[in-house]
C-alpha cells in the first residue's frame, strides 16, 4: 500500500511531507522485518510468521506513524486496537514483554531515522515537531501494548488458577483428577507431598491503622509467592489467610520440607505450623485427612510452631480415638488433681527429657524437692516417673487428659 495524497496540516521536511519516506508501507515493513529478524528475538520465529503476522503488524504501526505526522494528532483507541490485540496474542504465546517492546521501539527508531536523515539546514523546527510525534507514538504504543500484555497474562493466570483449584479439589476428593488434569493440560506427578499449613494472624492484622483483611491478604500473597519461588509453578494449593492444603509434586526428604516450612514462615512473617505426608495420587484424600488431623492435634496439645510428621505424634494421634483405653489413661492422673504442683512437676520433668537438674531450675526448686514430688506422684498414681515403664503410662495419661480437656472445651 502506498499513500500519495497529503494534507496542509502535515509536518514538512526538506520541502516534502515528513511522512514521505514511510508512505510505501510494504517496502518500509520489509526493511523493518529484516532488521527484526537479524537483531531481535523475532529472528527465532518461523519465516511464515515473520512475513505474515509480524509484517502485517509492522504495516499497521507505520500507518499510525504516517497518520500522526500528516494530521498532527495522537492515535486514538481505534488506531491502537490492532497493536493491543497483537500484544495480547504474544502474551498468550509466551513471547517475553521485553521482546515485544524491543520490536516496537526499534521500529519507531528506524522510522525516525528515515524521516530525519532527509532534513536540511532550515528544517530544525519541523524536526522538533516530528521528534515530538515519534516520542508520543512511542509512549502510546508502549502503554497500549504493555497494558494489553499484562491484562492477557492476568487472564491466563486466572484460567490456570481456576483449573489448578479444580484439580486440587478433584485430587483431595479422589474424583476424576486424572481425566481433568489431562483435559486441562496439567501434568500430574506419580507422588505428591501433602502439606497442611496453619498460618496465625500477622501483627498487622491487629493493627487498628491497617485494615485486617488487607493485611491478611498481603500475608497470603507472600506465602503463595514463596511457594511459587521454591516449587516453580508446580505446587497445587488451596489456601486461605489462615492456612490450608498444598500438594507439591515429587518425593522430598525431611531436610527439604523443613527448609520449605521455614521459608513459608519467613514469607508470612509469622511462625507457621505444618504437617506433612508423602502420598501416591490415589491416596491423596486419605493423606490429606491425616495431615489435617495431625495439624488439629498439634494445636490441641499446644505444640510450638514447627513441622510435624506422623512419627512425631503417633502416640497422641492414636489417643485421639475415644474409648475405654483413653478414659482409663485419663483416670490415672485424677489422684493428682488436689495437688496441681505435682502435675506441673510431671509435665516439666517430661518436657526436659526426665532431667532432674533442668526441671529443678525451671521450677526454681532444689533437686531434692523435685525428687520428693516425683516419689509422691508414684505413690498417688501407682506409676513411677523415674522408670521407663512408669513414664510411658504417665505421658500417655497427660496426652489423654489434654485431649479430653480440648474436646470438652470445643
Amino acid at each position: 500500500m502506498t499513500v500519495h495524497n497529503t494534507t496542509s496540516l502535515g509536518i514538512m521536511v526538506a520541502g516534502e511531507p515528513a511522512s514521505a519516506p514511510l508512505r510505501d508501507f510494504r517496502a518500509v515493513a520489509r526493511l523493518l522485518v529484516g532488521h527484526f529478524a537479524a537483531n531481535t528475538p523475532c529472528g527465532s520465529l518461523p519465516g511464515e510468521q515473520l512475513h505474515g503476522d509480524v509484517t502485517e503488524f509492522t504495516v499497521k504501526c507505520i500507518s499510525i506513524a504516517v497518520q500522526m505526522l500528516d494530521e498532527r494528532r495522537a492515535p486514538n483507541d481505534a488506531d491502537l486496537a490492532e497493536l493491543r490485540a497483537k500484544a495480547s496474542q504474544w502474551a498468550r504465546e509466551g513471547v517475553p514483554l521485553e521482546s515485544v517492546l524491543t520490536v516496537y521501539h526499534e521500529g519507531i527508531q528506524i522510522g525516525w531515522n528515515l524521516v530525519s536523515k532527509r532534513a536540511g539546514d532550515g528544517d530544525a523546527k519541523s524536526l522538533i515537531e516530528a521528534a515530538r510525534v515519534f516520542v508520543l507514538l512511542s509512549e502510546k504504543v508502549s502503554i497500549a501494548a504493555s497494558k494489553s500484555y499484562v491484562e492477557e497474562l492476568q487472564a491466563v493466570a486466572s484460567e490456570h488458577h481456576t483449573a489448578a483449584h479444580t484439580l486440587v479439589s478433584s485430587l483431595l476428593s479422589g474424583h476424576n483428577a486424572v481425566s481433568f488434569a489431562r483435559q486441562s493440560g496439567i501434568e500430574l506427578a506419580d507422588s505428591y507431598l501433602v502439606l497442611a499449613l496453619s498460618v496465625p494472624p500477622h501483627p498487622d492484622e491487629n493493627d487498628p491503622a491497617i485494615q485486617k483483611t488487607v493485611a491478611a491478604r498481603r500475608k497470603l500473597r507472600r506465602v503463595q509467592a514463596e511457594l511459587a519461588t521454591v516449587c516453580g509453578r508446580t505446587p497445587l494449593s488451596m489456601l486461605s489467610t489462615e492456612g490450608g492444603t498444598v500438594l507439591i509434586p515429587g518425593v522430598h526428604d525431611e531436610e527439604w520440607v523443613e527448609a520449605l516450612v521455614h521459608r513459608i514462615s519467613t514469607a508470612a512473617e509469622v511462625p507457621v505450623t505444618a504437617t506433612a505426608e508423602q502420598s501416591a495420587i490415589a491416596d491423596i484424600p486419605t493423606a490429606a485427612d491425616q495431615v489435617h488431623e495431625l495439624l488439629v492435634l498439634a494445636h490441641q496439645l499446644h505444640r510450638p510452631p514447627a513441622l510435624y510428621r506422623m512419627d512425631d505424634l503417633v502416640l497422641e494421634y492414636q489417643l485421639t480415638r475415644p474409648g475405654p483405653g483413653r478414659r482409663h489413661l485419663r483416670q490415672i492422673l485424677e489422684p493428682l488433681d488436689a495437688s496441681p504442683e505435682l502435675l506441673e512437676t510431671l509435665e516439666i520433668h517430661i518436657s526436659h527429657d526426665l532431667n532432674r537438674q533442668r526441671s529443678a531450675r525451671q521450677l526454681h526448686l532444689h533437686t531434692n524437692t523435685v525428687d520428693y514430688r516425683l516419689k509422691r506422684i508414684a505413690q498417688l498414681t501407682g506409676f513411677d516417673p523415674t522408670r521407663p515403664s512408669g513414664i510411658r503410662h504417665l505421658q500417655a495419661a497427660l496426652v489423654a487428659r489434654r485431649l479430653e480437656a480440648s474436646q470438652g472445651a470445643a
